[in-house]
């Protein structure tokens, strides 16, 4: 995808000695990069959601052990960046499924060779997030040419952003969007805000920089359009898949989702295989994370001048809380939309698409 019409990807090494990423905090209002040049620089980005989006996650996951073998690549120091890197955002099995790879092929490896195959493995992980988010996009637009012949033009919903920026390049949920603009249909999306961490602003971001028309709605707005047949269909991402096609997604997916099914509209989640958790069988077992308080508690703005501002809506002893995903059931779900192809939401399909995993 492109910044300013330069092409641009979210994270990219610099000499196998740090990693560059765009500081996600930052947007919509400025454009700016920072340099990873420890595990503990690697640990806060993903803590601190100056990374984000369960592929992206997974990625620098990758790159932060190879960040942390830097000084010594031994046993006491793999095992360390895997724990430290592991706790850092419980939901998106990416982080985990990234860091499995990571410690099987390294730890196979005597020390003084795990460095630099380190970098090797970290680089691969990013290009087969780079493909799987392109095959996405091209299996969803075949979904979505269907819509657009029944209707001309279309009208497609999103919630938080599952864009290039929550992965390496082109995105999950808006893989088929870009895939669908660039294919000239007439499409419009509509973009939840996502409060409160207001992700959605990232989304109608990305889609300005590519040109795509869209629309920013409150969150709360949502099922109102749906019932007004002014949505043909409600895309998202996931940060993890249940064997049983269960979906946790930034909170407030599961409204859409319930929205979508009273009106008849088709509700489709985009994920890679590295998303989808075979070990856990439905999604009463996926942890869901509680989030700081103070998230919702205040705004983060700008002023007029543009500068960077925070507004207090709560004072600080005010109880909130702050759960930062939702389950949607796999009943709710149209179908998912993988790198092999679309499948419905059921345990037996995927397994059928994924049939190493049996």
């Amino acid at each position: 995808m492109k910044v300013n019409t330069v092409p641009t990807r979210t994270i990219w090494p610099v000499e196998n000695c740090a990693v560059r990423i765009i500081d996600q905090t930052a947007l919509p209002h400025a454009f700016r990069t920072l340099e990873l040049k420890t595990l503990a620089d690697a640990a806060h980005a993903i803590r601190s959601m100056q990374v984000r989006g369960a592929p992206l996650i997974g990625v620098t996951a990758a790159y932060g052990v190879a960040l942390a073998l830097a000084d010594s690549d031994n046993s006491e120091a793999l095992a360390d960046a895997i724990a430290t890197l592991a706790v850092t955002r419980p939901t998106a099995v990416n982080l985990r499924w990234a860091l499995d790879r990571m410690q099987r092929l390294l730890s196979a490896l005597p020390a003084g060779m795990r460095t630099d195959a380190a970098w090797r493995e970290a680089a691969a992980i990013a290009e087969e997030d780079f493909e799987q988010c392109r095959k996405i996009g091209e299996h969803g637009l075949a979904l979505l040419q269907e819509l657009a012949e029944k209707s001309g033009r279309l009208d497609v919903m999103t919630h938080c952003n599952a864009g290039w920026l929550a992965t390496v390049d082109y995105g999950t949920a808006l893989a088929p969007i870009y895939a669908a603009f660039d294919g000239g249909i007439d499409i419009h999306v509509w973009v939840s805000e996502t409060r409160p961490r207001n992700q959605g602003l990232l989304t109608a971001w990305e889609l300005a920089q590519h040109g795509v028309p869209h629309t920013v709605i409150a969150d709360n707005a949502a099922g109102w359009l749906i019932a007004r047949e002014e949505v043909d269909a409600v895309i998202v991402g996931a940060d993890r898949v249940a064997a049983n096609g269960d979906v946790a997604n930034k909170v407030g997916t599961y409204l859409k989702a319930l929205a979508a099914k009273a009106s008849g509209v088709p509700f489709y989640v985009a994920a890679p295989r590295s998303t989808i958790d075979f070990a856990c069988a439905s999604g009463a077992g996926i942890p869901i994370e509680e989030r700081d308080g103070d998230e919702l508690r205040v705004i983060h703005g700008v002023d007029n001048d543009g500068s960077p501002s925070n507004v207090r809506q709560l004072a600080a002893a005010e109880p909130v809380a702050n759960p930062a995903f939702d389950v949607t059931p796999a009943e709710l779900v149209t179908a998912l939309i993988t790198e092999r192809g679309p499948c419905p939401a059921t345990h037996e399909a995927l397994n059928t698409l994924y049939r190493e995993n049996m």
